[in-house]
């Protein structure tokens, strides 16, 4: 099937409402945000390259923390001085990969706020958004979107996103817990629309 004929699909895939596998969205030159939408499970590798991230958008540190009590409950940060490495075609995928693991007691939380900070390059950043879908084996748990704005060149930016917790069933708890790292989440960041970054999860929960 051609690429074209590939894009074609996949907008017929999405006014059906029907899925669309990784393979497909492998198979075209630009994915979109209506795109990664149609996934009915976590990928199993990366849509797009570490190079396609022209922008130079680089993330120094994160935090998650429970909004209603403020307790902390994962944190990083780069250290100030490092130097910025533009991605190159060597690069492994270390580092947009990511194992996290919780307490079960993190299924009885409300809200948890997600502070990001990251700086850009030279170039102007419009439409900055991410897409977080997130999984139990092929079971949609919870899609986030949300939008970044415009961010200005070589500027340092923070946010917070607030995200809702799901509400699950003891015995889907009881599942995770379980299975541990059969939860897992894709994070899609778009600019104009256009897949930048891709980065992937798994959750442990005990």
């Amino acid at each position: 099937m051609s690429k074209k004929s590939i894009g074609n699909f996949l907008k017929n895939a999405a006014r059906q409402g029907k899925g669309v596998t990784e393979e497909e969205l492998l198979g075209k030159d630009d994915i979109i945000p209506d795109d990664v939408l149609q996934l009915r499970g976590p990928t199993k590798s990366y849509l797009c390259k570490t190079t396609d991230n022209v922008y130079g958008i680089e993330f120094t540190a994160f935090k998650l923390r429970d909004m209603d009590s403020g307790n902390v409950l994962f944190e990083v940060e780069a250290p100030e001085d490092m130097e910025y490495v533009p991605p190159s075609e060597d690069d492994d995928d270390s580092g947009r990969f990511v194992q996290y693991k919780f307490s079960r007691n993190f299924f009885s939380l409300r809200t948890v706020g997600a502070s990001i900070t990251f700086n850009v390059g030279k170039n102007p950043v419009p439409n900055f958004r991410m897409i977080e879908r997130h999984f139990f084996r092929n079971r949609l748990i919870k899609s986030f979107d949300f939008d970044f704005g415009f961010c200005i060149p070589e500027s340092k930016n923070s946010c917070e996103h607030i995200y809702e917790v799901p509400k699950l069933t003891a015995s889907d708890v009881d599942d995770m817990v379980a299975h541990p790292y059969e939860t897992r989440s894709d994070s899609f960041y778009f600019v104009d629309g256009k897949l930048m970054m891709h980065n992937r999860a798994e959750y442990a929960y005990s």
